[in-house]
C-alpha cells in the first residue's frame, strides 16, 4: 500500500504483535531487528544538508537490550535511534498512539525519542514555539516521524478558541529543513495483495511554490513585482498587473530550484535500486516556469543514468528515453498501470493530487 514511513512501522509490527506474548520467538524478534534497521534507512522527507548525507549507517544499526516488562528474559528489545516524533490531532492521532503503545513500545526502546505536540492547542499556547522547536529538533537530530495536523481554518479558529489562523506546520518545516523531497513507496507485504501489484515510488520536490506564499486582500490598483538582485545588480519588474476587481487577492511565491539536481540523483538511485521505470511530472506546458525542474532532472539524467537504465532494461516501457507526463495525464496513468514497476518525481505542489491517488489506489 502506498504510504509515508510513519506506517511503515505500524504494518510491520502487526504480525508480531498479533502473536501472544507467550508465543513471540526469535523470528519475530528478528523482524523487529530488521524493521528498525529498515526505518533507519527511511526518511519522511530527505534533507538536502552534507550531514545528513554523510552520516554512517553502520553506527546507526540497532542496539540489542534485554526486554524488562511482561517477557521472558531471554527476550530482547531493540533500541531506537534518536528521532523527532510530531504529534497530530484528531482520529489519525488517536490511531497512531494505539500503534505506538500497543506495537511499537512492548518490542522497542524508544528513549532517544524527541516528542513535540503540534496540536491547534499547544501551538496557540505556545505561541508557535513548539513548531520552532520541533523545526530546529529535527535539524539537529536528521529523522522526523510526523502525524497529520491541522492548518485551522477561520471557522476552526472560532471553534478551538485560537488566537488566530496558525500557519501551515508542514511549509515550516519543509523551509526549515530544505527538503528535497516528500517521499510515497507502496509497501508489499507477502500474502497480502492490495493495490499495484509490483513497487511504485512517487517523490515531489518539497520547498517553494503554495507553501510559502505571501498574500494579501486589496482593492482596485495596480501590482508589482519586483527583484532586487542581491549582488547590487538593477532592480527590475517581475509582473506588473492592473487590477480593476473592488476586492482581490494577490498571492506572490517561488519556486528554489538549487536542490532539484539533489532530488534527481536521489530519485533516479532509488528507481535503479528498485528496478523501475522513472518519470518527471510538471504542468509546465500551462506554467512555463516549471520548464527548468524538467530540464534539470533532465540534464541529470542523461549525464548520469541513462546508460543505467537501458543497460537494466527499465526504458523499454518509456520508448528508451526519460519522459515528461503532464500532472493530469500523470494521474490518469496512476489508474491505468496497475502492474507498478514505475516512479514519479512531481514538480512541487503538482504532485500533491497524484500522489493522494496513488495512496488511495495502492489501499
Amino acid at each position: 500500500m502506498a504510504t509515508t514511513f510513519r506506517l511503515l512501522s505500524s504494518r510491520c509490527l502487526a504480525t508480531a504483535a498479533s502473536t501472544s506474548t507467550k508465543a513471540l520467538g526469535s523470528r519475530s524478534i528478528g523482524a523487529a531487528r530488521h524493521l528498525s534497521y529498515l526505518s533507519q534507512q527511511s526518511q519522511f522527507l530527505h534533507p538536502s544538508s552534507p550531514q545528513h548525507q554523510n552520516r554512517s549507517t553502520r553506527a546507526l544499526r540497532p542496539v540489542i537490550l534485554r526486554h524488562s516488562s511482561g517477557f521472558s528474559s531471554t527476550h530482547e528489545k531493540v533500541a531506537a535511534p534518536p528521532m523527532v516524533y510530531i504529534a497530530g490531532e484528531e482520529m489519525t492521532h488517536y490511531a497512531t498512539q494505539l500503534l505506538v503503545e500497543q506495537w511499537i513500545k512492548p518490542y522497542f526502546d524508544i528513549s532517544k525519542w524527541e516528542t513535540y505536540d503540534l496540536s491547534c492547542k499547544s501551538r496557540d499556547e505556545s505561541e508557535d514555539k513548539v513548531l520552532s522547536d520541533a523545526v530546529e529538533a529535527g535539524k539537529r537530530i536528521g529523522a522526523i516521524f510526523k502525524e497529520p495536523t491541522i492548518t485551522p481554518s477561520a471557522i476552526q479558529v472560532q471553534e478551538m478558541g485560537l488566537k488566530k489562523a496558525w500557519g501551515s506546520p508542514n511549509g515550516a518545516m519543509r523551509r526549515g529543513w530544505n527538503g528535497i523531497t516528500i517521499s510515497r513507496d507502496t509497501i508489499h507485504i507477502e500474502g497480502i495483495e492490495l493495490g499495484y501489484k509490483n513497487q511504485v515510488l512517487f517523490e515531489r520536490h518539497a520547498v517553494g511554490g503554495e507553501y510559502g506564499a505571501g498574500w494579501n486582500e486589496v482593492g482596485e490598483g495596480t501590482l508589482l513585482t519586483t527583484y532586487i538582485p542581491k549582488d547590487g545588480g538593477a532592480p527590475f519588474v517581475v509582473d506588473k498587473r492592473d487590477l480593476t476587481d473592488k476586492h482581490n487577492v494577490c498571492v506572490v511565491y517561488h519556486n528554489p530550484y538549487d536542490n532539484v539536481r539533489e532530488l534527481a540523483h536521489l530519485f533516479f538511485k532509488r528507481c535503479l535500486e528498485h528496478h523501475v521505470t522513472p518519470y518527471i511530472v510538471t504542468k509546465k506546458t500551462v506554467f512555463k516556469w516549471q520548464e527548468g525542474f524538467w530540464a534539470t532532472m533532465k540534464k541529470v539524467f542523461d549525464e548520469s543514468y541513462k546508460d543505467d537504465f537501458l543497460k537494466a532494461g527499465l526504458l523499454d516501457r518509456s520508448g528508451g528515453d526519460l519522459q515528461h507526463l503532464i500532472s493530469d495525464a500523470a494521474t490518469m496513468q496512476l489508474i491505468r498501470w496497475t502492474d507498478g514497476g514505475f516512479g514519479m518525481a512531481a514538480h512541487n505542489y503538482d504532485g500533491k493530487f497524484g500522489l493522494l491517488l496513488c495512496q488511495l489506489l495502492a489501499t
